[in-house]
């Protein structure tokens, strides 16, 4: 009887070993189909999405193991995001291929090779030859058109995916030239011909389809996804709010920030808090001086959390963490530094100019970068990286940024409840990031429903926060432009409301201890916080991970 259980035992599959067979499978899938405005690949994914949801909701609690539990409505939630997202895409592809009239074919060839069917090299040359007939006629056509048609959002999309059409097709080529000598002879002229169309019309779509002015290096262009993709994209994170009762957070929190920022600069003397930011923000080291600072800081902050028994930190972990300098061009995106085992440091170079320069010290002075080098090191990205390299690794596949910003976020929260900041001037530091964090709600909301412009929101986070103006359009350009989804600047302040909702519950009003606490969420890796709730309630609901109110509305 007991080798036979055993057998049965071994042989049962969890969701953690379904996770990490789903990762294997979509990778070798999207090698395998990588042309845009393709319908096949569009039914190859669709099937395989619906495939791995049926067997998911077909699977039973355990009721034994509580990882594997959670491990389960992670993935359902996972996939019926994925199969949302999917119908989101193909709707913006087919925006995208309505303006360009001459792909169809040149899908096809990539197809045919996805599909391992044997082209004919005549016929190939003559697709490729007419492609390039084609796009000369597009070019000519598209000079006279009115801008107002398809808009600079549609037409930067569209030159991206052309862009990824010509690097699949290059793919292609490449797969038999040299190799087949009839291929060759026939398709080597026309493809180089579409190759060099192909490259020149990214811009030319840019400029005329969408009058996006291709010298323009300051321009803020982003897509919003509207109201729906927002519910939608919610959902995925386990939000059981609206956008429109996230902004009431985000003002709320605001307010509160403005009432200590108040009480700071009473203390200070200042006329009011412009006058208090200013007078922080001359606090800055002179060039040259800055990592030993990021340093010197790092260190504190360890010996605060130990002093305090508040986490578990590795000695590896303090050991491991360097320093990079941030090239002027990323800083044009993040004009202040980011961390991870690596902190890269945004300080000026001898090549900006004098007000560039001064922008950047004066963004980055001592007071603003004790109130966040925590965030990017320990106990914030670095501690929270190195830990999940080594625990429950099968649930990258579940990543989110509410976790992952939402802990760094936290402890800013956390550390100021226990006077982590030594003077006025620390809590200005500390209330400008915190007042920055409410605002990326309110600005990257009010961009994705609508409401706002990118100009709207340079202009919100220059009066309202104070910036420098080369900070805010870095801020707002790597928000709606600089790869990240659309609630990533929400998931910094609603993921650390979370996070102290939970600790409150789990800390101040459970039985849980400080580092007891911290070191099982950590241990969780970066899921959706309403998750690694269940996890530590011990309660089996899926209902508990998606109706979670977690932040009073109510005055």
């Amino acid at each position: 009887m007991f080798p036979a259980l055993l057998l049965l035992l071994l042989q049962q599959v969890t969701p953690a070993d379904l996770a990490i067979q789903y990762t294997a499978d979509r990778a070798a899938l999207e090698r395998l189909w990588s042309a845009p405005f393709s319908e096949e690949r569009q039914k190859r994914f669709d099937t395989f999405h619906e495939n791995w949801l049926a067997d998911v909701e077909g699977m039973e609690f355990p009721n034994v193991d509580r990882a594997a539990d959670v491990d389960l409505v992670l993935f359902k939630n996972y996939l019926k995001a994925e199969i949302a997202k999917a119908k989101r895409d193909v709707e913006n592809e087919s925006e995208s291929a309505k303006i360009l009239p001459f792909v169809g074919p040149l899908v096809l060839l990539c197809e045919a090779r996805s599909l391992r069917r044997d082209i004919e090299p005549r016929e190939a040359a003559d697709t490729l030859a007419r492609a390039v007939e084609e796009i000369e006629k597009f070019k000519a056509e598209i000079k006279g058109a009115n801008v107002a048609e398809v808009g600079p959002a549609i037409a930067r999309r569209a030159a991206k995916s052309l862009e990824e059409l010509r690097r699949a097709l290059g793919s292609w080529y490449r797969w038999r030239a040299d190799y087949d000598p009839l291929f060759t002879w026939w398709c080597e002229a026309p493809w180089e011909a579409l190759a060099a169309e192909l490259e020149a019309l990214r811009e030319s779509i840019e400029e005329h389809l969408g009058g996006i002015n291709p010298d323009d290096e300051d321009l803020l262009l982003g897509d919003p996804i509207g109201r729906e993709a927002l519910l939608e994209e919610l959902s995925k994170e386990m939000i059981a709010y609206s956008p429109e009762e996230l902004l009431v957070v985000a003002e709320k929190e605001m307010k509160w920030c403005e009432e200590r920022m108040a009480e700071a600069v009473a203390a200070l003397g200042c006329a009011d808090w412009k006058e208090a930011l200013e007078l922080v923000k001359a606090a800055h080291v002179g060039p040259g001086d800055q990592p030993a600072l990021i340093r010197d800081m790092a260190e504190e902050a360890v010996k605060f959390l130990e002093d305090r028994n508040l986490i578990t930190i590795p000695d590896l972990a303090k050991q491991i963490w360097r320093m990079e300098m941030m090239s002027p061009e990323r800083q044009r995106f993040s004009p202040y530094f980011t961390g991870g085992e690596v902190i890269s440091i945004a300080f000026p170079t001898s090549g900006m100019s004098h007000e560039a320069k001064m922008m950047s010290m004066r963004g980055n002075n001592r007071h603003f970068s004790r109130a966040a080098v925590h965030h990017e090191l320990i106990p914030g990205h670095h501690l929270q990286g190195y830990m999940a390299s080594r625990w429950n690794t099968h649930r990258r596949l579940f990543r989110t940024a509410f976790l992952v910003e939402g802990w760094a976020l936290y402890w800013e929260l956390r550390l100021w409840d226990l006077d982590f900041p030594l003077s006025s001037e620390d809590q200005v530091g500390m209330l400008f990031w915190r007042a920055h964090r409410c605002a990326r709600i309110i600005f990257s909301l009010n961009f994705h429903l609508g409401n706002w412009s990118p100009e709207d929101c340079v202009a919100f986070l220059m009066e309202k926060i104070g910036h420098e103006e080369r900070n805010a359009r870095a801020e707002v350009r790597r928000s709606i432009q600089g790869g990240y989804g659309p609630l990533y600047q929400c998931a910094y302040m609603v993921g650390g409301l979370q996070m102290r909702a939970l600790h409150k519950e789990m800390v101040l009003e459970g039985h849980l201890t400080e580092k007891a606490f911290h070191d099982t969420v950590l241990r969780q890796n970066s899921i959706p916080i309403a998750a690694i709730r269940m996890a530590l309630k011990g309660e089996l609901s899926e209902s508990l991970v998606t109706s979670w109110r977690f932040y009073s509305l109510e005055d």
